[in-house]
Protein backbone atom coordinates (compact mmCIF):
# COMPACT_ATOMS: atom_id res chain seq x y z
CA UNK A 1 0.00 0.00 0.00
CA UNK A 2 1.16 3.51 -0.59
CA UNK A 3 0.61 5.17 2.62
CA UNK A 4 1.62 9.20 3.30
CA UNK A 5 3.00 10.55 6.76
CA UNK A 6 1.92 13.07 7.96
CA UNK A 7 3.70 15.25 11.17
CA UNK A 8 6.66 12.60 10.48
CA UNK A 9 9.93 13.21 12.70
CA UNK A 10 13.17 11.97 11.48
CA UNK A 11 13.05 9.68 14.26
CA UNK A 12 9.83 8.34 12.56
CA UNK A 13 11.13 8.07 9.01
CA UNK A 14 14.24 5.51 11.19
CA UNK A 15 11.84 3.48 12.83
CA UNK A 16 8.83 2.78 9.77
CA UNK A 17 11.78 2.68 7.12
CA UNK A 18 13.14 -0.21 9.33
CA UNK A 19 9.43 -2.39 10.32
CA UNK A 20 9.14 -1.58 6.55
CA UNK A 21 12.07 -3.26 5.18
CA UNK A 22 10.82 -6.80 4.51
CA UNK A 23 6.94 -5.50 4.32
CA UNK A 24 7.16 -3.60 0.92
CA UNK A 25 4.58 -0.73 1.55
CA UNK A 26 5.65 2.54 -0.32
CA UNK A 27 5.79 4.93 2.46
CA UNK A 28 6.44 9.09 1.91
CA UNK A 29 7.01 11.09 5.02
CA UNK A 30 6.35 15.11 5.60
CA UNK A 31 6.90 17.25 8.63
CA UNK A 32 3.93 18.99 8.72
CA UNK A 33 0.49 18.30 10.05
CA UNK A 34 -2.77 17.39 8.38
CA UNK A 35 -4.80 20.20 7.67
CA UNK A 36 -7.34 21.30 5.00
CA UNK A 37 -4.54 22.32 2.82
CA UNK A 38 -1.98 19.69 3.02
CA UNK A 39 -4.45 16.87 3.32
CA UNK A 40 -4.03 17.17 -0.76
CA UNK A 41 -0.87 15.68 -0.69
CA UNK A 42 -1.99 12.75 0.30
CA UNK A 43 -4.25 12.58 -3.20
CA UNK A 44 -3.08 9.26 -4.87
CA UNK A 45 -2.33 7.07 -1.58
CA UNK A 46 -4.25 4.24 0.10
CA UNK A 47 -3.87 5.45 3.29
CA UNK A 48 -2.14 7.89 5.65
CA UNK A 49 -0.50 8.18 8.51
CA UNK A 50 -1.20 10.70 11.31
CA UNK A 51 -0.22 11.56 15.07
CA UNK A 52 -1.97 12.75 18.27
CA UNK A 53 -1.90 16.28 17.07
CA UNK A 54 -3.60 15.93 13.45
CA UNK A 55 -7.20 16.65 13.75
CA UNK A 56 -9.35 14.71 11.34
CA UNK A 57 -12.37 16.74 11.00
CA UNK A 58 -15.28 16.08 8.11
CA UNK A 59 -13.84 18.67 6.01
CA UNK A 60 -10.41 16.85 6.03
CA UNK A 61 -12.10 13.43 5.59
CA UNK A 62 -13.84 14.68 2.25
CA UNK A 63 -10.50 15.92 0.76
CA UNK A 64 -9.15 12.70 1.37
CA UNK A 65 -12.02 10.75 0.16
CA UNK A 66 -11.61 13.02 -2.92
CA UNK A 67 -8.19 12.26 -3.42
CA UNK A 68 -8.61 8.11 -3.00
CA UNK A 69 -7.47 7.74 0.13
CA UNK A 70 -9.66 5.11 2.06
CA UNK A 71 -8.06 4.07 5.12
CA UNK A 72 -6.18 6.42 8.43
CA UNK A 73 -3.78 4.66 10.39
CA UNK A 74 -3.32 6.50 13.86
CA UNK A 75 0.40 5.98 14.99
CA UNK A 76 -1.21 6.55 18.49
CA UNK A 77 -3.25 5.22 21.43
CA UNK A 78 -5.80 7.95 21.37
CA UNK A 79 -8.59 8.61 18.70
CA UNK A 80 -10.71 11.10 19.91
CA UNK A 81 -8.83 13.36 17.11
CA UNK A 82 -10.96 12.07 14.69
CA UNK A 83 -14.41 12.69 13.64
CA UNK A 84 -15.74 9.00 13.57
CA UNK A 85 -18.94 9.86 12.43
CA UNK A 86 -17.41 11.04 9.03
CA UNK A 87 -15.36 8.39 8.61
CA UNK A 88 -17.63 5.90 9.03
CA UNK A 89 -20.36 7.64 6.90
CA UNK A 90 -17.46 7.94 4.12
CA UNK A 91 -16.27 4.25 4.24
CA UNK A 92 -12.85 5.32 5.59
CA UNK A 93 -10.93 2.48 7.64
CA UNK A 94 -9.15 4.24 11.25
CA UNK A 95 -6.95 1.98 12.75
CA UNK A 96 -4.69 2.68 15.91
CA UNK A 97 -2.03 1.34 18.52
CA UNK A 98 -3.86 0.34 21.18
CA UNK A 99 -0.15 0.18 23.00
CA UNK A 100 3.04 0.18 22.92
CA UNK A 101 4.96 0.41 25.96
CA UNK A 102 3.49 0.88 28.82
CA UNK A 103 6.43 1.22 30.53
CA UNK A 104 7.68 4.29 29.15
CA UNK A 105 4.45 6.28 29.83
CA UNK A 106 4.33 4.77 33.57
CA UNK A 107 8.20 5.35 34.08
CA UNK A 108 8.15 9.08 32.24
CA UNK A 109 4.97 9.88 35.13
CA UNK A 110 7.08 8.51 37.76
CA UNK A 111 10.04 11.05 36.91
CA UNK A 112 7.70 13.69 36.92
CA UNK A 113 6.66 13.06 40.72
CA UNK A 114 10.26 12.43 41.60
CA UNK A 115 11.17 15.46 39.98
CA UNK A 116 8.13 17.83 41.47
CA UNK A 117 9.10 16.07 44.87
CA UNK A 118 13.06 16.32 44.75
CA UNK A 119 13.41 19.24 43.31
CA UNK A 120 16.00 17.80 40.71
CA UNK A 121 15.14 20.16 38.20
CA UNK A 122 16.61 23.34 40.47
CA UNK A 123 18.97 21.26 42.09
CA UNK A 124 21.21 20.66 38.89
CA UNK A 125 20.48 24.37 38.10
CA UNK A 126 21.83 25.29 41.43
CA UNK A 127 24.53 22.73 40.77
CA UNK A 128 25.83 24.53 37.77
CA UNK A 129 26.41 28.09 39.41
CA UNK A 130 28.50 26.32 41.79
CA UNK A 131 25.23 26.96 44.73
CA UNK A 132 24.96 23.93 46.77
CA UNK A 133 22.55 25.32 49.21
CA UNK A 134 19.62 22.63 50.74
CA UNK A 135 17.38 25.24 51.06
CA UNK A 136 14.08 25.40 49.17
CA UNK A 137 14.77 21.51 47.90
CA UNK A 138 13.02 19.64 51.02
CA UNK A 139 11.07 16.71 49.18
CA UNK A 140 9.17 14.36 51.05
CA UNK A 141 9.27 10.03 51.54
CA UNK A 142 7.45 8.31 48.69
CA UNK A 143 7.07 5.50 50.90
CA UNK A 144 4.14 5.32 53.37
CA UNK A 145 2.37 7.65 50.60
CA UNK A 146 -0.67 7.25 49.08
CA UNK A 147 -1.39 7.09 45.57
CA UNK A 148 -4.09 7.37 43.20
CA UNK A 149 -4.29 6.11 40.27
CA UNK A 150 -7.44 7.19 38.03
CA UNK A 151 -7.54 4.39 35.00
CA UNK A 152 -5.85 1.05 35.36
CA UNK A 153 -5.24 0.09 31.75
CA UNK A 154 -2.03 -1.22 30.69
CA UNK A 155 -0.26 2.17 31.71
CA UNK A 156 -2.12 2.26 34.97
CA UNK A 157 -1.35 -0.97 36.14
CA UNK A 158 2.48 -1.09 35.19
CA UNK A 159 2.39 2.47 37.32
CA UNK A 160 0.19 1.13 40.38
CA UNK A 161 2.98 -2.19 40.39
CA UNK A 162 5.91 0.28 40.23
CA UNK A 163 4.52 2.66 43.07
CA UNK A 164 3.45 -0.65 45.34
CA UNK A 165 7.25 -0.90 44.87
CA UNK A 166 8.14 2.10 46.59
CA UNK A 167 6.35 1.04 49.94
CA UNK A 168 3.09 2.95 49.06
CA UNK A 169 -0.51 2.29 49.58
CA UNK A 170 -2.13 2.52 46.33
CA UNK A 171 -6.43 3.45 45.49
CA UNK A 172 -7.67 3.16 42.39
CA UNK A 173 -10.29 4.44 40.09
CA UNK A 174 -11.44 2.79 37.08
CA UNK A 175 -14.88 2.23 35.09
CA UNK A 176 -14.29 -0.93 34.09
CA UNK A 177 -13.85 -3.77 36.02
CA UNK A 178 -11.49 -3.88 38.89
CA UNK A 179 -7.87 -5.46 37.68
CA UNK A 180 -7.77 -8.85 39.49
CA UNK A 181 -4.28 -9.10 39.68
CA UNK A 182 -3.84 -5.25 41.28
CA UNK A 183 -6.12 -6.50 44.06
CA UNK A 184 -4.12 -9.57 44.46
CA UNK A 185 -0.74 -7.47 44.41
CA UNK A 186 -2.14 -4.74 46.91
CA UNK A 187 -4.60 -1.97 45.46
CA UNK A 188 -7.38 -1.12 46.82
CA UNK A 189 -10.73 -0.11 44.17
CA UNK A 190 -12.16 2.69 45.59
CA UNK A 191 -14.88 5.07 44.68
CA UNK A 192 -13.14 8.62 42.39
CA UNK A 193 -14.32 10.85 45.54
CA UNK A 194 -12.07 8.45 47.75
CA UNK A 195 -9.08 8.91 45.75
CA UNK A 196 -9.18 12.28 45.32
CA UNK A 197 -9.43 12.89 49.19
CA UNK A 198 -7.12 10.40 50.50
CA UNK A 199 -4.19 10.46 47.86
CA UNK A 200 -1.10 12.31 48.57
CA UNK A 201 -0.68 12.08 44.67
CA UNK A 202 -3.39 11.48 42.46
CA UNK A 203 -2.46 10.38 38.52
CA UNK A 204 -4.38 9.74 35.60
CA UNK A 205 -4.02 7.11 32.95
CA UNK A 206 -7.65 7.18 31.23
CA UNK A 207 -8.66 8.19 28.20
CA UNK A 208 -10.24 11.28 26.85
CA UNK A 209 -13.93 10.74 26.32
CA UNK A 210 -17.24 12.80 26.59
CA UNK A 211 -17.33 11.31 30.02
CA UNK A 212 -13.55 12.17 30.88
CA UNK A 213 -13.27 15.55 29.24
CA UNK A 214 -12.34 18.02 32.61
CA UNK A 215 -12.42 14.94 34.90
CA UNK A 216 -10.17 17.10 37.10
CA UNK A 217 -12.29 20.52 37.13
CA UNK A 218 -13.46 23.11 40.16
CA UNK A 219 -15.26 20.49 42.10
CA UNK A 220 -13.21 17.70 42.00
CA UNK A 221 -10.45 19.36 42.90
CA UNK A 222 -12.14 20.67 45.67
CA UNK A 223 -12.37 17.17 46.66
CA UNK A 224 -8.51 16.98 46.72
CA UNK A 225 -6.30 16.37 49.88
CA UNK A 226 -4.84 19.75 50.68
CA UNK A 227 -1.30 20.47 48.68
CA UNK A 228 -1.44 17.19 47.23
CA UNK A 229 0.37 16.48 43.87
CA UNK A 230 -1.78 15.96 40.36
CA UNK A 231 -0.29 13.96 37.26
CA UNK A 232 -1.31 13.79 33.94
CA UNK A 233 0.46 11.77 31.08
CA UNK A 234 -2.97 11.07 29.56
CA UNK A 235 -4.69 13.50 27.24
CA UNK A 236 -4.69 17.36 27.90
CA UNK A 237 -8.58 17.53 27.50
CA UNK A 238 -9.04 15.64 31.23
CA UNK A 239 -7.93 18.83 33.14
CA UNK A 240 -9.77 22.18 32.95
CA UNK A 241 -6.74 24.15 32.53
CA UNK A 242 -8.28 27.15 34.40
CA UNK A 243 -9.73 25.41 37.32
CA UNK A 244 -5.94 23.76 37.85
CA UNK A 245 -4.48 27.10 37.82
CA UNK A 246 -6.90 28.46 40.49
CA UNK A 247 -6.28 25.51 42.65
CA UNK A 248 -2.57 26.15 42.26
CA UNK A 249 -3.15 29.74 43.29
CA UNK A 250 -5.08 29.17 46.18
CA UNK A 251 -2.13 26.06 47.02
CA UNK A 252 -5.35 23.95 46.83
CA UNK A 253 -3.18 22.18 44.66
CA UNK A 254 0.63 21.67 46.04
CA UNK A 255 2.28 20.82 42.53
CA UNK A 256 1.59 19.72 38.83
CA UNK A 257 3.19 17.72 36.30
CA UNK A 258 1.73 17.52 33.24
CA UNK A 259 3.20 15.96 29.40
CA UNK A 260 0.41 17.07 27.85
CA UNK A 261 -1.59 19.89 27.67
CA UNK A 262 -5.40 20.68 25.96
CA UNK A 263 -4.13 23.21 23.54
CA UNK A 264 -0.67 21.59 22.94
CA UNK A 265 -1.37 21.01 19.05
CA UNK A 266 -0.42 24.65 18.52
CA UNK A 267 2.52 24.00 20.52
CA UNK A 268 4.10 20.74 20.69
CA UNK A 269 6.63 18.68 18.77
CA UNK A 270 7.97 22.23 17.05
CA UNK A 271 10.63 24.75 18.23
CA UNK A 272 9.20 27.36 19.61
CA UNK A 273 12.19 29.03 21.06
CA UNK A 274 12.67 32.12 18.68
CA UNK A 275 8.92 32.94 18.99
CA UNK A 276 6.83 34.58 21.09
CA UNK A 277 4.03 32.07 22.19
CA UNK A 278 0.17 33.55 22.90
CA UNK A 279 -1.22 31.24 24.66
CA UNK A 280 -1.43 33.20 28.07
CA UNK A 281 -2.51 29.95 30.11
CA UNK A 282 0.30 27.91 28.82
CA UNK A 283 2.30 30.55 30.15
CA UNK A 284 0.80 31.00 33.34
CA UNK A 285 1.99 27.28 34.33
CA UNK A 286 4.91 28.14 33.18
CA UNK A 287 5.14 31.25 36.36
CA UNK A 288 4.60 28.38 38.60
CA UNK A 289 7.64 27.15 40.51
CA UNK A 290 5.69 23.71 41.47
CA UNK A 291 4.87 23.26 38.11
CA UNK A 292 6.58 20.76 35.68
CA UNK A 293 5.81 20.29 31.54
CA UNK A 294 7.26 18.23 29.17
CA UNK A 295 6.38 17.91 25.76
CA UNK A 296 4.13 15.33 24.84
CA UNK A 297 7.84 12.69 25.39
CA UNK A 298 6.46 10.25 28.13
CA UNK A 299 5.94 7.44 25.14
CA UNK A 300 9.55 8.22 23.50
CA UNK A 301 12.02 5.76 24.12
CA UNK A 302 13.42 3.20 21.73
CA UNK A 303 11.11 0.16 22.27
CA UNK A 304 7.97 1.86 22.10
CA UNK A 305 8.55 3.66 19.17
CA UNK A 306 9.82 0.22 17.63
CA UNK A 307 6.33 -1.12 18.90
CA UNK A 308 4.33 1.61 17.34
CA UNK A 309 6.20 1.30 13.75
CA UNK A 310 5.00 -2.59 14.00
CA UNK A 311 1.92 -2.34 15.17
CA UNK A 312 0.92 0.59 12.84
CA UNK A 313 2.50 -1.37 9.32
CA UNK A 314 0.90 -4.51 11.10
CA UNK A 315 -2.47 -3.01 11.07
CA UNK A 316 -1.97 -1.91 7.32
CA UNK A 317 -0.82 -5.46 6.79
CA UNK A 318 -4.13 -6.67 7.73
CA UNK A 319 -5.92 -4.14 5.66
CA UNK A 320 -4.32 -4.51 2.56
CA UNK A 321 -4.50 -8.52 2.87
CA UNK A 322 -8.30 -7.77 3.70
CA UNK A 323 -8.08 -9.37 7.06
CA UNK A 324 -10.08 -8.00 10.12
CA UNK A 325 -7.77 -5.87 12.38
CA UNK A 326 -8.04 -5.98 15.79
CA UNK A 327 -7.10 -2.24 15.93
CA UNK A 328 -9.76 -1.12 14.01
CA UNK A 329 -11.36 2.38 15.83
CA UNK A 330 -15.00 2.27 15.49
CA UNK A 331 -18.18 4.24 16.93
CA UNK A 332 -19.02 1.36 19.10
CA UNK A 333 -15.35 1.28 20.30
CA UNK A 334 -16.41 4.94 21.39
CA UNK A 335 -19.88 4.33 23.06
CA UNK A 336 -17.89 1.54 25.13
CA UNK A 337 -15.65 3.62 27.36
Amino acid sequence: MKIFFYSARPYDKTHFTAANAQRGHTLEFFEGRLTSTTAALARGFDGICTFVNDAIDADIIARLVAGGTRLIALRCAGFNQVDLVATTAAGMTVVRVPAYSPYAVAEHTIGLILTLNRKFHRAYARVRDNNFLLDGLEGFDLHGKTIGVIGTGRIGSVFAKIMLGFGCDVLAFDTAPPNAELISAGVQYVKLERVLGAADIVTLHCPLTPATHYLINAHTLSLMKPGAMLINTSRGGLLDTSAVIDALKSRRLGALGLDVYEQEGDLFFADLSDRIVGDDIFQRLLTFPNVIITGHQAFFTQEALCAIAETTLGNIDAIAAGRDCDNAVTLSLVCSK
